[in-house]
């Protein structure tokens, strides 16, 4: 198959949300080929270059959306991106033109001010609006400009006072107008992208969308322009990151509005998708609760490397620095809360003096980053000040900020090594990828219930509320006080994390997933000049093609690759023998068939070894 992969903000980047799981997919499946449509956040992501993609990666097309006008014209390899800004007159809209751009815009801004109430009723007018815009952009060219200018302040601001919106929309000043302007532009930028065509969009058979928004619009406009399923996969709760990740400064209008229209193209994408394929059940419920319709929706577990902690799941458990050491793995910012940590280890330290509690992380991005691990720093020093047996001797604490890729901790599986519990303290998380990388090592966790952890652990591990030091540390000791209830979680982790988080039932599930959504469509295979055989493709011929029944006509049939051929009985009448009809049933079917016309069942004039060497994928 050609998958077209859409992406924003991360592959082929070397940088960037499911930029792992995107490369681990491509190159787990070199059967298929993959197109790239990827979509930048940053000059700084697009500086910082690709990974090295495999040989099965066709195409690369890319688009930035930045605010810079010059680099937003910028082209990308194998495709320039916005160049219908180039052509097309943009911002020369004739007369008709702008009637067109003002009823879809006046359409799609209604559907986003109205009220809850409303919601339901201008559900299809978000829908006209949108598509609309993208028909006029495919046409003419000319969106991007036209979406910045004045006119489209007008339009929304006609809507924001029109009767029956929201009441918090009614209050949005120009400056919430200009905001929410300036987003909608950047949102529906994709629209102006020259993807869809015959040779770009077109040409594949599958779009899977590697998060909702922006990424997945091509995915809509190509099912719309060609008839392209969509598959969408979203391992974070997207809309809740837009609801997060609101302009600064933004008034509670303008978030409002924000709000609103993230939550209707994620209806829009949700109800276009031919399949939705959530990372763990926290987030299937956000999609649920948007309008996705749960019998399109399947949760995928995102695959992670085993092999790299199979040393340490499948070796001995020693508790590394020993029996009292506690070990937290991550990026060290707000979200993952070390300062309630660092208060609940103080009372696991003051019931267990020789506890110790190890740190390997780096700080995130940016002073903000790094003022937080100074002020950790700080509160470690000031609860548990170093302890040294007299007064000329160093002090030891009892608490270590170290970096993977140090002497004591060379790689991951190393630094889970050196304790016998993770812990887990976030108040804020999505899958949580370093509880798993603790569950392959074998280890004990107390975590935070958070996001998807009582989903990921599963009763093979301790979880306790978030913001509850006291909790946390009473979880730890009993872990510190019990080693065979300890070693009795940590075996049953790494069975759980074999069983259900790997690489591979990851690429087995898009593999299946892909074979269905393709066997639904089989015409977009059979259709595509670029294969030669196409017999020999998968659902290269309709499923209908090989039902048992009467064939008028003389002439033959090419006879399809894999089947066995019923030697010819005259001119007027033959039957193809399927390689999956030796079943009881199908002979059965064919026989009753055959004795109601009054003549002999023709199956039954197979040739012995007719259907001998057929292989699998014949079947």
């Amino acid at each position: 198959m050609r998958i077209g992969l859409l992406t924003d903000g991360g592959y082929p980047y070397a940088n960037g949300e499911s930029r792992l799981w995107c490369d681990r997919l491509v190159r787990g499946l070199p059967q298929h080929e993959f197109d790239l449509f990827a979509l930048s956040r940053s000059a700084e992501q697009e500086d910082l270059g690709r990974v090295l993609l495999p040989p099965q990666v066709r195409e690369v097309y890319t688009a930035p959306l930045w605010d810079s006008e010059e680099d937003v014209l910028r082209g990308g390899e194998g495709g320039c991106g916005l160049t219908r800004l180039l052509t097309g007159g943009a911002g020369a809209y004739g007369r008709r033109e702008r009637r067109r751009f003002t009823a879809h815009l006046t359409e799609l801004a209604t559907a986003v001010c109205a009220s809850e109430e409303d919601a339901a009723r201008t559900a299809g007018l978000f829908t006209r609006g949108l598509y609309g815009l993208a028909e006029l952009a495919r046409e003419h060219g000319g969106l991007h400009t036209a979406l910045r200018s004045e006119a489209t302040v007008r339009i929304l601001e006609a809507a924001c006072r029109a009767r029956g919106t929201a009441r918090t929309v009614q209050r949005a000043t120009v400056a919430d107008q200009l905001a929410f302007a300036a987003e909608l532009e950047r949102l529906l930028r994709p629209l102006s992208l020259d993807w869809y065509d015959d040779d770009t969009l077109g040409a594949v058979d599958l779009c899977h969308a590697a998060s909702g928004g922006a990424a997945a619009l091509p995915g809509l406009l190509a099912k719309r322009f060609f008839g392209t399923p969509l598959l969408v996969t979203e391992h974070t709760v997207p809309l809740r990151t837009h609801y997060l990740s609101a302009p600064d400064g933004a008034g509670a209008p303008a978030r409002a509005l924000l709000a609103r229209l993230h939550a209707r193209l994620a209806a829009e994408v949700y109800r276009q998708a031919a399949v939705i394929t959530p990372g763990n059940t926290h987030v299937r419920r956000w999609q649920e609760r948007c309008g996705a319709d749960p019998g399109r929706v399947r949760t995928v577990y995102p695959g992670m490397e085993a092999a790299r902690f199979a040393g340490v799941g499948e070796g001995p458990q020693d508790d590394g620095a020993g029996p009292g050491t506690l070990v937290w793995v991550g990026r060290i910012e707000p979200a993952k809360d070390l300062i309630g940590l660092l208060h609940a280890f103080a009372e696991v330290h003051r019931a267990e003096p020789d506890a110790r509690l190890r740190v390997f992380g780096a700080p995130a991005d940016g002073p903000e980053g790094a003022a937080y691990l100074g002020h950790c720093r700080a509160l470690a020093a000031r609860l548990l000040p170093d302890e040294a047996d007299g007064a000329h001797a160093e002090g030891d604490s009892p608490v270590s900020f170290e970096e993977i890729g140090g002497p004591e901790a060379h790689d991951l599986a190393e630094a889970y090594a050196a304790g016998g519990i993770v812990v887990l303290s976030s108040v804020v998380e999505g899958f949580p990828i370093s509880l798993v990388e603790a569950m392959f090592c074998g280890r004990a966790t107390v975590s935070t219930d958070v996001g998807a952890v009582v989903e990921v652990v599963g009763g093979t591990g301790l979880v306790v509320p978030a913001r509850n030091p006291k909790a946390l540390a009473d979880a730890c000791l009993a872990l510190l006080g019990d080693p065979e209830r300890r070693a009795r979680l940590g075996a049953a982790a790494r069975a759980r994390a074999v069983e259900l988080f790997t690489v591979e039932q990851n690429l087995a599930a898009y593999r299946s997933i892909y074979l269905e959504l393709l066997a639904r469509s089989p015409g977009r295979v059979a259709r595509a000049a670029r294969y030669d055989d196409r017999d020999t493709r998968p659902f290269a011929t309709p499923p209908e093609a090989h039902v048992l029944g009467e064939r008028t006509g003389g002439a033959r049939t090419p006879q399809p690759a894999g089947r066995a051929a019923v030697p010819d009985a005259g001119p007027v009448e033959e039957r193809w023998v399927p390689v999956a009809a030796t079943a009881p049933g199908a002979h059965a079917s064919a026989e009753s068939a055959g004795a109601r016309a009054g003549r002999v069942p023709r199956w039954a004039q197979v040739p012995e070894g007719a259907c001998a060497g057929a292989g699998d994928g014949d079947a």
